[in-house]
């Protein structure tokens, strides 16, 4: 079809500069390039920058669990500059794009196209501490409450685990 500001003339072909519409292609996807099977044309593949904003949202129902990844990965399949993660500290799942707007567009889709209701946050950071000195500790427990009474002697010592590990796991907590 051809594409003219709000009516469409089916066509047998389109040229370059024109604007079109196909419908039925099931394999195709942005930055797929089309051309005929007997001259193929290779096309450099386009550049998607890096998202520069996230935001975290979450379903507001049990219902929603399920339509909300069905929703998320056909949106994510159709704007290769949206991208989804599930931060593995916070178990949230993280959408990043290319702006507010862009963000508030995409969970307006989920809203309208695929009928599912979010609630929407900034993303949690998830702070690590370590301990860098050993330290020692000793409790002792005697109660008398009638009869043989109770008796505990305890004593522990707490530190880091290793030099390697504690080296890790302060260089991931200075760098939140």
């Amino acid at each position: 079809m051809k594409m003219f500001a709000n009516k469409q003339n089916p066509i047998d072909f389109i040229e370059a500069g024109d604007i079109g519409a196909a419908v039925g292609f099931k394999e195709i996807k942005t930055g797929d390039t089309l051309c005929d099977e007997d001259h193929p044309i290779t096309l450099e593949n386009m550049f998607i920058p890096e998202p520069v904003i996230s935001v975290a949202v979450e379903p507001k129902t049990q219902a929603d669990v399920d339509k909300m990844g069905m929703a998320i990965a056909k949106l994510v399949e159709e704007d290769p500059t949206l991208r989804v993660k599930t931060d593995e500290d916070t178990g949230q799942t993280i959408l990043s794009g290319m702006g507010e707007l862009h963000l508030e567009i995409i969970i307006d889709r989920m809203r309208r196209e695929f009928k599912v209701e979010v609630n929407q946050g900034a993303p949690q950071v998830a702070y690590k501490e370590a301990f860098n000195t050993t330290v020692e500790h000793r409790e002792t427990l005697k109660k008398q409450t009638g009869g043989r009474g109770k008796f505990a002697d305890i004593q522990f010592s707490l530190g880091p685990v290793d030099e390697e590990w504690q080296k890790k796991t302060l260089i991931r907590t200075s760098s939140l």
